[in-house]
């Protein structure tokens, strides 16, 4: 009887088993659905923002700090077209940038695969490298090498890498992430001693509203590249650690989907369609002139050192077909370079040459 009894129980543990998967499912469903809606509700929040802060200043009113989404930033001298100052999503120091961060050894960097992109920065025969896998999370490092200081700054959604002197007018200036955008790309902003932050655009590299107006920073030589090709360089390398004192999850691209689609995510003013919108450049600029060179326009069988002038000044790039990189080898004075799609500098420097190999 025991033995029937345990056989007929079983069905009725089953049923009770099936009954809380299907608890649990509608849960996850029913949260998955809320979030939605939030989100949603959030990014409408975000737009009705926008909207009534434009309606302000056009009826001759000020942007408040209660009602603007550009909230906390004095918007004096703006350079840029207010209206198109987005939010981003995270608020401001949502994503956090680094100061004082930490650096391990190349043969400690376990965490980095052969084919992993950093940002790679050598100065009086030192060299750091910076994981886009963690910038993805944080966008901005403060840091210094050699007694240089500097900011490495990533903006994923415009792929784009600069590094900047933080010696501005004789004046250490330490960055952080404002939560907004213009062109869709990333506005930084400074941590001021007197409490007066400007807003500092990474592709203008200059400050676009604030006390700082028009101000511009100075592009620092760099080179993005595979791990494998940067350790096998410079094998004494310091490379960014894991071990940021935020939790983020490096293990893989935050935004890998977003870089497999030709969509962009945010409204952007001109947009230049002699190429398409997220070809990868490197971008380099005179006081006069600007000239991208496509990453992807040497892949055709080109390699070696390409040489080339611009306004008279010579400089000397490298492409490596194995790890698909192209990196300014020696530049004369006057020339400064960065990294971005296609979208992102067009936008900024609507008279740049395309150079053609």
């Amino acid at each position: 009887m025991s033995e029937i009894n345990g056989l007929a129980a079983k069905p009725r543990v089953i049923n009770r088993n099936a009954t809380v998967v299907l608890a649990l499912g509608a849960i996850v469903v029913s949260g998955w659905f809320i979030w939605r809606q939030a989100t949603a509700a959030k990014w409408s929040f975000f737009q009705a923002s926008d909207r009534s802060s434009m309606q302000a200043l056009r009826r001759g009113g000020s942007l408040s700090r209660s009602s603007s989404p550009r909230l906390n930033f004095d918007m004096t001298g703006a350079r840029v077209p207010v209206d198109r100052i987005l939010r981003g999503g995270p608020p401001k120091d949502g994503i956090p940038a680094l100061t004082d961060a930490k650096f391990v050894a190349a043969s400690e960097a376990l965490y980095l695969s052969p084919g992993d992109r950093v940002i790679g920065i050598a100065i009086g025969g030192e060299a750091k490298a910076y994981p886009l896998k963690i910038l993805d999370h944080h966008e901005a490092v403060n840091d210094r090498l050699a007694g240089k200081l500097f900011a490495v700054t990533y903006c994923p959604l415009c792929d784009s890498s600069a590094v900047f002197d933080r010696m501005v007018d004789d004046q250490e200036y330490e960055f952080g992430i404002s939560g907004l955008l213009f062109n869709s790309n990333v506005l930084l902003y400074d941590r001021a001693a007197d409490g007066k932050e400007s807003l500092w655009s990474q592709m203008a590299s200059a400050s676009v509203a604030g006390s700082k107006s028009g101000q511009s920073l100075r592009r620092l030589p760099l080179e993005v590249t595979t791990w494998a090709d940067w350790s096998a360089r410079y094998a004494e390398t310091l490379v960014l650690s894991e071990a940021t004192g935020h939790v983020r999850s490096y293990k893989s691209r935050a935004y890998q989907s977003y870089f497999a689609s030709s969509r962009l995510m945010f409204p952007v003013e001109p947009l230049d369609e002699r190429l398409p919108a997220k070809t990868p450049m490197l971008c380099v600029a005179s006081s006069k002139s600007q000239r991208a060179y496509s990453v992807e326009g040497f892949a055709e069988g080109q390699e070696g050192r390409i040489e080339d002038q611009l306004d008279g000044h010579k400089l000397t790039l490298v492409y490596d077909p194995q790890h698909e990189t192209l990196r300014v080898d020696e530049a004369e004075e006057g020339l400064q370079w960065m990294y971005a799609y296609w979208f992102a500098w067009a936008a900024f420097y609507p008279e740049t040459e395309i150079y053609q190999p």
